[in-house]
């Protein structure tokens, strides 16, 4: 067997050809893409003994899929038939030829539509390391987790301890150097990459408490960086009221034609390197689900101020009292777009 093995790749290429001669592309394709696995599936006493094996040829997935079952067997049957002359002349042995699925690893797999992917989690923690943010705050570790996790019903890795509230205690309290600062994005316990996206998304809204994290200037960074992140997921962290004057966060869905259209916004302020544009797309963002008429006020405070930015960049005087059907007029004028 370890010999015609060795030759399985020889003899799938003259199998191809043969086929790709009588015209038969289709089956030639499947012998050209698939990944080929030679595996001893049966045993005969026929002839003193005779055993069986099978060539399995495997596809894609999505490729699988998409060959109807009573196609696929006459596939088989004709790739099969092409084998035979071939391999008669190497062994007595019985072959036969499956087409089946690959197994492929996609580590996105868990993570539906509407869920958090682990390539956007990986980015957004990535960008916590680099800037340095000490994710708990002003809360020490444990007071930190207990508001998203039940850390006395979670298991202890150190077996002195009877759950993850001692454990942690112990290795990052009182004893702070026994883990490092970003131990808990690796902790299966918390499984912040794979896990749950309402755990994730939590654990960021938690980030940014007014508790956690009272300086209201760092608070909106953070939660635009998370933005950036999590808007091409359709998620969005948006302003659900304020405490002591902080803006408390939650995660809400967002329609992606609406995400884009601010991205493109975003991209405008980059170009007129307008600060205060930023601010005003940070406060649509916040407000164009929680209140869609103020998102409307602001969005037309928008247009109007980058009209203005735009006129004043190119040496025009903008008398104040121009309203904005008056101003898009003299804008598209001055551009010449309506010629």
């Amino acid at each position: 067997m370890s010999d015609l093995a060795d030759k399985l790749e020889s003899i799938l290429a003259t199998a191809t050809e043969m086929l790709m001669t009588e015209g038969n592309t289709r089956a030639a394709e499947i012998l050209q893409t698939s990944t080929p696995r030679l595996e001893e599936t049966g045993y005969d006493n026929w002839n003193g003994g005779t055993t069986i094996w099978t060539i399995f040829l495997l596809l894609a997935p999505t490729e699988y899929a998409k060959i109807k079952e009573t196609h696929r067997k006459i596939l088989e049957e004709e790739i099969n038939n092409r084998l035979k002359p071939i391999l008669s002349q190497f062994t007595d042995d019985w072959y036969g030829v499956t087409i089946a699925p690959r197994l492929d690893h996609n580590p996105e797999w868990r993570h539906s539509k509407n869920n958090v992917s682990r390539s956007t989690r990986q980015n957004i923690i990535d960008g916590l390391k680099i800037d340095n943010i000490k994710w708990n705050g002003k809360l020490d570790e444990v007071e930190f987790l207990q508001r998203i996790f039940d850390l006395e019903h979670l298991p202890s890795d150190d077996s002195r301890f009877k759950n993850a509230a001692r454990d942690i205690w112990q290795h990052r309290i009182n004893n702070p150097d026994d883990w490092p600062d970003d131990w808990i994005f690796d902790d299966s316990r918390f499984n912040l990459l794979n896990g749950p996206s309402d755990k994730f998304l939590k654990f960021l809204c938690e980030i940014v408490h007014p508790v956690v994290r009272p300086d209201r200037n760092e608070t909106l960074k953070l939660v635009q960086d998370f933005n950036e992140q999590l808007r091409k997921e359709g998620w969005n962290l948006v302003e659900e009221e304020k405490i002591g004057g902080r803006p408390r966060f939650v995660p809400k869905q967002i329609q992606l034609d609406g995400g884009r259209s601010i991205s493109r916004a975003r991209s405008v302020a980059d170009a007129l390197e307008a600060g205060w544009m930023q601010k005003e797309i940070e406060r649509l963002e916040n407000w164009v689900d929680r209140d869609p008429a103020l998102a409307i006020g602001t969005a037309k405070e928008l247009v109007e101020s980058c009209c203005k930015t735009i006129l004043s960049k190119r040496g025009i005087e903008v008398p104040n009292n121009l309203d904005m059907s008056d101003l898009t007029k003299k804008l598209t004028k001055e551009l010449k777009l309506g010629t």
